[in-house]
């Protein structure tokens, strides 16, 4: 049910870090396209905890979806794959160490490695990280406090930046050793400052940071994305197509789930009105089938057969299954990149710094600026051109003054830093909608934005938690998933125990 946890595309080399003929141009640029292949997975889990999907009809045995109450047994790519994909990048910071030929190698592997790292975080807490990644020098690796993490994570960015510019001759990254950027070394510094940025804001409070200067490259105002040529072929589809629309032989993507009416109603005026988005995500919108977690009433309406429900089309002008892609939306295509950060969600994390005083800017020029990014990713194809016709500084207007009168939207209208941040942290929400689900459910643990009634039943728009949830929380939600089974039976002596996913929270949650 669902999708996979540990998807793995173009893979170049079985085992890198074993074999003895690996180098840091094959692995490097593999272990790009992993990540990205793991964020498809942590999307997933992600949006059906944060409301951006639910159960369809016509499936059974969701069991711990709908309860909440996860096993060690679920889920347990999310961390194996991340740190078998991180044995990959410190595989590259190894064996490029002190050369001043393969610096931007080595800080475009501590960059990605900072990156993976805080995803482990943000869903476990504590984990291994000093002793990590050492092989058999390790085998049982102890745990850090995760509030330690985050700092240190900043400081390998910190560490990546001096590599960069401190190497103007190094050996250039390129569109084959580079997925990511294509070897634009001026992109990996804005990448580098952004993921710096958010480990600041998550963690400020409830941790310090040694450095909380960023380098003069500035933030992303381009979306970081993945792309070493997908393509219509076994194993080379994006991964997220792959999973949600259709495989390369043209059979169906996952059906077991279609959005959730609370992450909807941002959308069809049960919330704010949104139509230009909504068309551009859902499958006949607003005609979209939608439902509530939990409720599997033989009433519930099945996805759409042909595509999905996040496939942007109607009924009218969907294609043949072998001609779909070359689309708008959130699916675009097979040969669609995979973001690993939005423009939008670097402009929002600019306005909150703004608003909290960790960096100098106006907030309501990022919180505009993010609308609209959010609105030209959606309206891009898959060879990253704005579909003709679309026009996202104009469909923002347009949004803007159709909800002139929510503090959501109308930034000029929120006057306390809480409605601020509630504003900018549902923004990112609408903008990260079935993307970046785990970003937005990291989001929601840190700020309880948007806010969620703890009351579900008959509340479908008002809580994005399952009406069979067994959370004891006021928001009937849970805080987190349990350490992998894998970990209580080969490193019994240091995986935290008493974990429970009701109260056992990340250091910088609430």
């Amino acid at each position: 049910m669902g999708a996979s946890s540990c998807k793995k595309y173009l893979d170049v080399n079985t085992n890198p870090n074993a074999a003895t003929s690996s180098t840091p141009d094959l692995v490097l640029p593999q272990a790009i396209v992993y990540t990205a292949a793991q964020v498809s997975s942590f999307n997933d889990y992600g949006s059906r905890t944060v409301g951006y999907s639910v159960n369809a009809g016509g499936y059974g045995g969701f069991g711990s979806v709908w309860t909440y109450d996860y096993a060690t047994s679920e889920m347990n790519g999310l961390w194996n794959t991340t740190y078998d994909v991180l044995e990959d990048f410190q595989y590259v910071i190894t064996s490029t160490q002190g050369s001043t030929t393969y610096a931007y190698y080595n800080a475009a592997a501590r960059i990605m490695k900072a990156y993976n790292f805080q995803l482990l975080v943000d869903e476990y807490n504590n984990i291994p990280y000093t002793k990590a990644l050492q092989g058999s020098n390790a085998v049982v690796p102890t745990y850090d406090n995760g509030k330690d993490i985050y700092p240190a994570l900043a400081n390998q960015i910190d560490s990546a930046l001096a590599l960069i510019n401190g190497n103007p001759l190094a050996l250039n990254l390129t569109a084959a050793t580079d997925p990511l950027f294509g070897g634009n070394m001026t992109l990996w510094k804005q990448f580098a400052n952004t993921i710096k940025l958010r480990l600041i804001i998550r963690g400020t409070g409830a941790t310090t940071f040694a450095n909380n200067t960023f380098d003069p490259a500035g933030f992303l105002t381009t979306d970081a994305i993945v792309n070493p040529g997908y393509a219509k072929a076994s194993g080379q589809q994006n991964p997220s197509w792959n999973t949600w629309v259709t495989g390369y032989t043209n059979s169906a993507g996952a059906r077991s789930y279609i959005p959730g009416e609370f992450a909807f109603g941002y959308y069809n005026g049960a919330k704010l009105t949104d139509p230009a988005r909504g068309n551009a995500i859902y499958y006949n919108f607003p005609n979209t089938p939608i439902n509530q977690m939990g409720i599997g009433t033989v009433s519930v309406p099945n996805a759409p057969a042909t595509a999905g429900a996040w496939y942007a089309a109607t009924p009218a002008t969907i294609p043949a299954v072998g001609a779909l892609g070359n689309n708008i939306g959130v699916m675009k295509g097979y040969n669609m990149g995979e973001p690993l950060m939005l423009a939008a969600e670097s402009y929002f994390l600019q306005a909150e710094a703004n608003v909290r005083g960790i960096v100098a800017g106006t907030a309501q020029t990022n919180f505009l600026n993010g609308i609209k990014a959010s609105f030209a990713y959606l309206y891009t194809l898959p060879n990253g051109s704005t579909q003709t016709g679309y026009n996202a500084a104009a469909d923002a207007a347009t949004y803007q003054t159709a909800n002139a009168g929510s503090y959501l939207v109308n930034f000029s209208l929120a006057l306390t830093t809480a409605q601020k941040t509630e504003a900018i942290i549902t923004q990112k929400y609408i903008a990260l909608n079935f993307i970046h689900g785990h970003e937005a459910w990291n989001e929601y643990r840190r700020t309880k934005y948007p806010v969620s009634s703890g009351i579900t039943t008959n509340n479908p728009y008002g809580s994005m938690a399952s009406v069979l949830s067994s959370s004891t929380r006021p928001d009937k939600l849970p805080t987190r998933v349990q350490y992998p089974a894998s970990e209580y039976s080969y490193n019994a002596s240091n995986v935290p125990s008493g974990i429970s996913v009701f109260s056992s929270l990340i250091f910088w949650a609430q």
